[in-house]
């Protein structure tokens, strides 16, 4: 008995190793093991994180592909209204955000390889119509509608690569993944909007068709590096019950609606910015618009940090008075047609809308402390309700024009939005005898 429990003692206490099955899938993983993770963990991890970010950013590009072609379409023979053209900006931001909660739990149910590279194909969709419809101006605006509408995709990709990222890593380097997997993702839209005008311009005349065509490739490498190179975790489970406990926590609704202003402004703005550069300044190129969605982008994880150092409730509160303070700034160009102020403030209100998705994100670990599950179903509700902002912010503008034959009113509504969130953040996280408020949110 004795020499039996040495002989068994080594093997009770040897390290966990990943299994692999056939299907690259992965049992036994357990990153929080240190040992684990220092033995080829970490690595599986950073291999699998490198081509997400990838297909991440070509599913960000893609959601904002009609972001850039919506104002070239009356110069290749369409006659959208600026109401339609509004609306072919806004429908893939409420697709994305529609697909955003169902894309979060198709990992658990498919495994991250497996539906990185089904979500990664499935972007043909919307670039093969995109490249097909564009060229064809006797096209109806319903058909037309329905081919931007299937750029959602783009968006639903970012729940899924989230989710999936967040099962590879430790719970200390999670912030880290998250954040490069996050920020590069939202490079996408700002290099989607810089190289478009460029490509499409390329010879004589327009050719818009070649803002889908020039996707495919890119498309196609990265379903083929997520099926060569990427993994399945049969430890990925869907927590329903993560869901279940934000939905019923106040908390998870008022850090969404929070969210609307920060991560919703920035796909609103970034959906609609090169539409207002092309309607108010006809003069100046489009390839100025990707300026917006780059600082936003870039400084995103600014955000993050600064809310460490000093409390993302605070960092929140400011973001939104900039936001406040840079809509005004364009109100005052638009009544003046001064290009620079409104190139300015437009540049100001992206700063304030990507440190604000930092710091909204840095508040919800800090909001549930006590309940870290609860915070990985805020995540994912407050992700999908913030996208819809880039519905909103559109739509807004559209109604605006329409009603009064200008934008100033929509920036004044958004403004009076921004202050009244400033003030529910102040109220429910900073407020002197709130009960968050010594929580130090």
């Amino acid at each position: 008995m004795t020499t039996q429990s040495v002989n068994q003692q080594p093997s009770e206490t040897a390290p966990k190793n990943p299994v692999h099955r056939s299907g690259r899938w992965i049992d036994n993983w357990d990153a929080e093991d240190e040992t684990f993770w220092r033995n080829g963990g970490k690595k599986i991890a950073n291999r699998n994180l490198g081509i997400s970010v990838f297909a991440e950013f070509l599913g960000f590009g893609i959601w904002a592909l009609w972001s850039i072609v919506v104002p070239q379409l009356n110069s290749v023979g369409f006659a959208f209204t600026i109401d339609q053209q509004f609306w072919l900006i806004a429908v893939p931001s409420l697709v994305g955000a529609t697909l955003r909660i169902p894309y979060t739990f198709a990992i658990p149910m498919f495994g991250g390889r497996n539906w990185t590279v089904v979500s990664a194909l499935l972007l043909l969709v919307p670039t093969g119509l995109l490249a097909y419809f564009v060229s064809r101006p006797e096209t109806s605006f319903g058909v037309m509608l329905l081919v931007a509408a299937t750029a959602g995709v783009g968006g639903g990709n970012f729940a899924s690569s989230m989710a999936n990222i967040s099962f590879f890593y430790p719970q200390k380097e999670k912030g880290r993944a998250l954040g490069l997997n996050a920020a590069g993702g939202n490079v996408g839209t700002a290099a989607v909007q810089f190289a478009v005008p460029i490509v499409i311009a390329i010879g004589a005349g327009i050719a818009l068709e070649r803002a889908g065509l020039m996707m495919i490739p890119f498309i196609l490498l990265a379903g083929f590096l997520a099926w060569r190179f990427m993994d399945n975790l049969t430890s990925a489970k869907a927590d329903f019950r993560a869901f279940a406990a934000a939905a019923r926590n106040k908390h998870t609704w008022i850090i969404s609606f929070l969210y609307i202003g920060t991560f919703g402004s920035f796909i609103g703005y970034s959906g609609a910015f090169p539409t207002l550069l092309k309607g108010q300044f006809p003069q100046m190129t489009l390839s100025i618009a990707f300026m917006g969605a780059l600082v936003g982008s870039l400084t995103r994880p600014l955000g993050g940090i600064i809310a460490d150092k000093v409390g993302g409730a605070r960092v929140t509160i400011a973001s939104f008075i900039v936001m406040a303070i840079g809509a005004y700034g364009a109100i005052l160009a638009l009544g003046s047609g001064n290009f620079i102020l409104f190139f300015l403030s437009f540049m100001l209100l992206f700063i304030a809308t990507g440190v604000g998705n930092g710091s909204t994100y840095r508040m919800i670990p800090a909001v549930f402390t006590v309940n870290p599950k609860a915070a990985a179903g805020c995540i994912g509700i407050a992700g999908a309700i913030g996208a819809f902002g880039g519905f909103l912010i559109p739509r807004g503008f559209a109604v605006s024009n329409q009603i009064a034959g200008s934008l100033i009113p929509a920036l004044y509504v958004f403004i009076g939005v921004y202050l009244v969130m400033a003030v529910t953040t102040w109220a429910v996280y900073q407020r002197r005898g709130a009960p968050m408020a010594t929580a130090k949110i």
